[in-house]
C-alpha cells in the first residue's frame, strides 16, 4: 500500500468543511422539532409556594429571624429594618427577606445588626439588606437572592411568594 501524506492544512480544512456540512444538515432539523416555548422578558414558568412567614407585629427591628424557603433546605432570613427599604413590605415597607447562602460558595452568611448588614465568615462576603441584598465587598460576584414577600393589611401576616436571583448551588430554586 502506498502511504498518503496529508498536510496539516489540508486536513483542518477538509475536517472543518465536513463538519459545516453535517452541522447545516442536523441543526435546522433539531430546530424544527424542538419548539420552545416563549416566555416574556422578566417573566418565570416556577410556581412558587405561598409561605407563612410572621405576624409584622411579632417582628422586632433589626433583628434576623430565620425560616426556610422555598423548601426546607433553602435557610432564609426576613428582617423589620425599622424605615422604609426598597422592595419592602409591610406596614412601613420596611421587611425583607433574603437567601441566608453567600452567593461566592454556599457558606451560611450572619445578620450583623451593629452594622445593618450581612456577613459571610468563610470569604468575608457583605451584603446589604436596605438595598436589595447588594454585595458591598468580599468573594461573592452576585447579591444575595432575595425573597419576594407580601403583606396582608387584614391578617397582619407576611407570606413568602417567590425569589429574585438563583439560591447557590441549584439550576432552578424550585427542587
Amino acid at each position: 500500500m502506498e502511504d498518503v501524506k496529508l498536510s496539516r492544512r489540508f486536513f483542518l480544512k477538509s475536517s472543518g468543511s465536513a463538519a459545516a456540512a453535517v452541522g447545516a444538515v442536523v441543526i435546522p432539523i433539531h430546530t424544527a422539532q424542538a419548539a420552545v416555548p416563549v416566555v416574556a422578558g422578566g417573566s418565570t414558568t416556577l410556581a412558587y409556594p405561598k409561605a407563612n412567614v410572621g405576624k409584622s407585629a411579632g417582628m422586632a427591628v433589626n433583628e434576623a429571624i430565620g425560616f426556610s424557603y422555598p423548601d426546607e433546605s433553602s435557610p432564609c432570613y426576613v428582617i423589620r429594618m425599622g424605615a422604609p427599604v426598597p422592595g419592602g413590605v409591610g406596614p412601613n415597607a420596611d421587611i425583607v427577606a433574603y437567601s441566608s447562602m453567600c452567593t461566592h460558595m454556599g457558606c451560611p452568611v450572619a445578620y450583623d445588626a451593629g452594622s445593618r448588614t450581612f456577613k459571610c465568615g468563610c470569604h468575608f462576603s457583605i451584603f446589604d439588606p436596605e438595598n436589595h441584598g447588594q454585595m458591598v465587598c468580599g468573594q461573592a460576584t452576585e447579591d444575595l437572592p432575595r425573597i419576594k414577600l407580601e403583606y396582608d393589611t387584614q391578617t397582619d401576616l407576611v407570606h413568602a411568594v417567590g425569589v429574585d436571583g438563583l439560591i447557590y448551588g441549584r439550576q432552578s430554586n424550585i427542587l
